[in-house]
Formats: structure tokens, sequence, C-alpha cells
């Protein structure tokens, strides 16, 4: 028998990747309440410690995303110790050929969304042992490398920042990703047309400028600026989830009302 094929599931919804990274996070710390139940998850997933944005999901909301990621076969229905009442697992590890810290690692994304690679090593070591920068950062590259993961620069970089890809397009969500190994520029090539003022590379003296304005930011500057960006994005994340929830409303209303 042929073994199911990997990594097929690319995008996931707002509150599918909120419920999975529950399912992902509960089974990694809290093993012996793992299966969840449905009132379970939707508890985990409105929890206001460790979750960004903050969000008030429903448990038809939550039952709606767990059947819709059953369908996919990346959530089952279990019964277990002779309860009737349902619970529900993850099979990530059947979908995915992640590691054991890249579980980990992509969890704490799906319940946080963007952050650095310092704090992220933090949080997933909740779930499972990361022993080094190095090795996360080296984690991240696997991730980066399957099309998971997404950066803003170089993973060694001061300041960069880390996501996950599951977003759909229309969210709008891209960062960028870690530039490839630089190529090396033959000195001919660079001269036909790439020359600006007195004879200078434009894109070298833009890259000398950029560096200038950040060696001149003090580390405590710079470092404010970051947490202030980071506060507003949450806000607006807030926001948008708010919208969304207002908009599964009216429609399983207007579905009510025969409209």
């Amino acid at each position: 028998m042929n073994e199911e094929p990997k990594n097929q599931i690319r995008h996931l919804s707002k509150i599918q990747r909120r419920v999975l990274g529950v399912l992902m996070e509960k089974a990694f710390t809290t093993p012996d309440q793992y299966p969840l139940t449905l009132k379970a998850a939707t508890t985990a997933c409105n929890q206001k410690s460790n979750r960004s944005p903050i969000v008030g999901y429903s448990e038809v909301q939550v039952q709606d995303a767990l059947d819709a990621m059953r369908e996919d076969l990346l959530v089952a229905e279990v019964f277990s110790g002779g309860g009737r009442t349902p619970r529900y697992r993850h099979y990530a590890r059947h979908k995915f050929d992640f590691t054991d810290a890249q579980f980990g690692i992509i969890a704490e994304l799906l319940l946080r969304g963007l952050q650095q690679p310092g704090e992220l090593r933090t949080r997933a070591s909740r779930m499972v042992r990361i022993d080094s920068i190095d090795q996360l950062r080296e984690e991240l590259t696997g991730l980066h490398e399957k099309g998971y993961l997404q950066a803003n620069g170089p993973l060694d970089r001061r300041g960069v920042e880390v996501d996950h890809t599951f977003y759909f397009p229309k969210e709008n969500m891209t960062i960028g990703t870690p530039p490839a190994t630089p190529e090396v520029v033959d000195d001919s090539d660079a001269a036909d047309g790439a020359d600006g003022v007195d004879g200078v590379p434009q894109a070298s003296a833009s890259v000398e400028s950029t560096r200038s304005l950040a060696a001149a930011v003090p580390d405590e500057m710079f470092e404010q600026l970051r947490l202030t960006i980071k506060e507003q994005s949450e806000i607006i994340q807030g926001l948008g989830s708010s919208i969304s929830d207002l908009e599964d409303r009216l429609q399983r209303l207007e579905r009510d009302l025969g409209i």
C-alpha cells in the first residue's frame, strides 16, 4: 500500500488555523486531556494567553471548522474511554512530514502568527524541546524549504520575523521569504546598465544607506518601534477577526431566515 502523500494542504481558513493550532498544542502540553471535546476546543481557541488575536468563537463556529477539516482528513472525531461525548484529534502527522520541533513551531505560529525567532523558540519550547537558536534556525529553514514558512529577511538578522504560510492569497499576509544564498556576479555584468551617479551601482548604494540608517538607530529605540508596530498589527488583526465573526453570524442568520 502506498503511503499517503504529504504536504498537500496549503491553505486553511482563519478559524481552522486556530482550531488546528489548539489541537496540536494540547496534544503536546496536556496529553491526559487530549483528544478534546468541542467545549474544550472552543475554550482553548478563545483563551487570552498565548493567542493573537484574541477571538470569541462560538461552539457552532468551531464545530464547522472541525467538520471542514474532517473532510480533508486533517481532524478525526473519536470516542474514548467509553464516553458518549465526541472528542477531536488532529492527524497533522499523517498530512505533513515535519519533525517534532517543526510541529511545535507551526502550532505556535498558528496560535500567534508573526514572531521573532527568539520569542518563537521560548513559546514553542512549551511543546517540544528546542536546545538552541541554531537548532531553531535549522528547523525554520526546513519549513521554508517545504514552503510552510515565510520571513521578512535572513533568519540570522536582528529583528527578523517569521510566520506560517497557511493564509489564503486574498488575506494579503505575505511578508517575504529568506533570500537565497547570494550568487557571485561577474564584474562585467554588473557594469552593464547598473551604474548610478558617478559610476556607483544603485543597488549597492541603497544597501549601504539602509545599513547606515540601521546602525544609527539605538537598540532601545529599535525595540520600542518593533513592539509598537507589533501591537498595532495585533489590534488590526483583532478588528479583522471581529469583522469576520460578524459576517459569519450574519450569513448564518440569513440562512436561518431564508433570506
